[in-house]
């Protein structure tokens, strides 16, 4: 990552920046610069007869930083932010350690000093303390500490909000940062940015994920922009190609406007595919499905034209708050999505907890979350949260047709738990006389190298499976896809990922069992062929890919595609496999 052509300190030339884009499209407008915290803060003595007082000011800080994380945490409960929800929970377990509730109070104690540059001190020993650490998880929670000081010295300043209420201008404004706290991008919600740009993120770090849930460009990882860019300067983001263009000339600039209209207008034209059904020019039918949070996604599901929802990710009804959602609360939100989705099939995963999600008062950090206890062994380690989720799961399946999906299947063993456990909720509802649908589908995510490899074992079992590409690729290739160091060796076209996947979808078609892809890889349309070439009929995706997905299905040859796939499966060679790819999007 980097910039081209940039420029002295008074020039106002055209450069050129990359990182990472993670979220489609082209955006111009003014930048708008965010101000993050500053490295220099005051620093003066005080007489001792003052290291109280100042202790005090401190912990009013530290407190009204706790109650504005509170309130943060609380408005996205709920909410279209829900996917943030992890992020504030990270950061109100970090303000609440030792390291920023005692130690500046000490540190103002022994240096008789201001509580900002106590502060200061601290986090500089916090912060020195990452250097060493080769583990990406832990490395990457250096931005959350950095971020958790920076509020506590903004609430010492008197300023909790750094975001204008608008845009200082009438026309497009863009926000350049060096990073957004979770915070801040649940702000940054209600501001009318034409995008946003930062030095650090990776492709599923919150600034990443909000952006595509908000449908605007979005590029991460530059490094130097906030540095180089200064504010109001015309800059042009590039959401596909990854690049950042600030004050270009007028050709540049007519360019990405024409790039810009051409890019509306496509989006007008995707809308008349709503209802046409997604079929290939061979007559073969496409189930496109979308994946969802909240209840309150139902809407853009409908809007997609998608035919069915392939993944509700019933987790985010847990995060975010002191107690857990009983059977009744589960079984309203469930229903209404069911009922929302009027008869059209509902797939509810079982509560995926672990990694960078948790749940308040689980507040232990292991070494590495993505390896522990997360997902069904999460759930077959906690049987009361699991069977009064399975309970209302089932509740819900008599207002419609609903799949049950349990996540992270690696064993035999875990499978087998897993189904004891649905059949005791059937025998508990069954007891007690509540209706439900006896012939719910179970079916498995294949996420983990080992469930794929072993694939006959689970196809025995389940009625149906679901790819988790998104951890499929991060496990098989040992890469943390949220660290940016690393970004770049994360790899769908991996012969090794493409060999467990094409695997995954041909054992389970030669059985008869129903397979979909629900990672990220089912909504880019430049794999679309790809996956029907393996043999996929089944997708499911972000609402916001739908429409782009089913044009490309209904653009697509399978008999051409055929020889193409099965030539990409046998090559190693990354350039000679580009190419391939390129012929088969041709």
């Amino acid at each position: 990552m980097g910039a081209e052509g940039a420029r002295g300190p008074e020039s106002t030339v055209c450069f050129t920046m990359h990182g990472i884009a993670v979220s489609t499209g082209i955006a111009i407008g003014h930048a708008h610069l965010f101000a993050g915290m500053s490295a220099e803060v005051d620093h003066y003595a005080i007489p001792a007869s003052d290291v109280v007082r100042e202790q005090r000011r401190y912990d009013r800080a530290v407190k009204e930083v706790r109650e504005e994380l509170r309130e943060l945490g609380e408005s996205v409960r709920h909410s279209t932010s829900a996917e943030l929800a992890p992020f504030v929970k990270v950061h109100s377990m970090l303000l609440d350690d030792d390291a920023f509730t005692e130690a500046p109070r000490e540190i103002i104690r022994e240096q008789r000093c201001n509580a900002e540059w106590a502060l200061r001190v601290q986090l500089d020993e916090l912060l020195a303390q990452f250097t060493d650490i080769e583990d990406p998880y832990l490395r990457e929670r250096e931005a959350d500490v950095r971020q958790v000081a920076e509020r506590v010295l903004a609430a010492l300043a008197g300023s909790r909000q750094r975001i204008p209420v608008k845009p200082t201008r009438e026309d497009a404004t863009i926000l350049v940062a060096k990073e957004l706290s979770p915070a801040d991008v649940i702000l940054f919600r209600s501001h009318p940015f034409a995008g946003f740009i930062t030095d650090l993120g990776g492709a599923t770090s919150h600034t990443a994920i909000v952006a595509r849930s908000m449908n605007i460009p979005a590029i991460v990882a530059l490094h130097h922009a906030r540095s180089l860019i200064r504010e109001d300067e015309l800059i042009v983001i590039d959401g596909t190609q990854g690049v950042v263009i600030v004050n270009p000339d007028r050709s540049v600039l007519a360019e990405y406007r024409l790039k810009q209209n051409q890019s509306r207008l496509e989006r007008d034209k995707l809308k008349r595919l709503k209802s046409a059904a997604a079929t290939t020019l061979d007559g073969e039918e496409v189930q496109l499905w979308a994946n969802i949070e909240l209840p309150a996604d139902v809407e853009p599901v409908r809007a997609s034209g998608a035919t069915g929802i392939g993944l509700f990710r019933s987790e985010f009804l847990f995060m975010n708050r002191r107690d857990l959602p009983d059977e009744v609360e589960q079984y309203e939100a469930y229903r209404e999505v069911v009922e929302g989705m009027k008869g059209l099939p509902v797939t509810i995963r079982t509560l995926d907890i672990g990694a960078d999600k948790s749940l308040d008062g689980e507040e232990h950090l292991t070494v590495n979350p993505a390896l522990g206890l997360r997902a069904i062994r999460y759930c077959l380690s906690e049987p009361d949260v699991f069977n009064t989720q399975l309970r209302a799961i089932l509740r819900a399946s008599r207002h419609g047709k609903v799949l049950i999906l349990i996540p992270m299947l690696t064993s035999w063993h875990e499978l087998n738990q897993a189904l004891g456990a649905v059949d005791r909720a059937r025998a508990q509802l069954r007891a007690e006389g509540v209706k439900f649908d006896e012939a719910v589908p179970i079916g498995g995510m294949i996420e983990v190298p080992a469930a794929a490899i072993a694939l006959p074992m689970f196809i025995r079992k389940l009625d149906f499976l679901s790819v988790g590409t998104n951890d499929l690729i991060q496990y098989t290739l040992a890469i943390d896809r949220t660290d940016d160091k690393v970004a770049h060796l994360y790899d769908p076209l991996h012969p090794a990922v493409l060999s467990l996947i094409s695997g995954v979808i041909r054992t389970a078609n030669q059985h008869g069992k129903p397979v979909a892809v629900c990672g990220e890889m089912a909504g880019d349309v430049e794999l679309t062929r790809l996956l029907l070439g393996f043999g996929l009929r089944h997708f499911s995706m972000h609402p916001a890919h739908v429409l782009t997905v089913k044009q490309r299905v209904l653009g697509t040859s399978l008999a051409e595609a055929a020889p193409i796939v099965a030539r990409i499966l046998k090559t190693d060679e990354p350039e000679r496999l580009k190419a391939l790819m390129v012929k088969l999007n041709a």
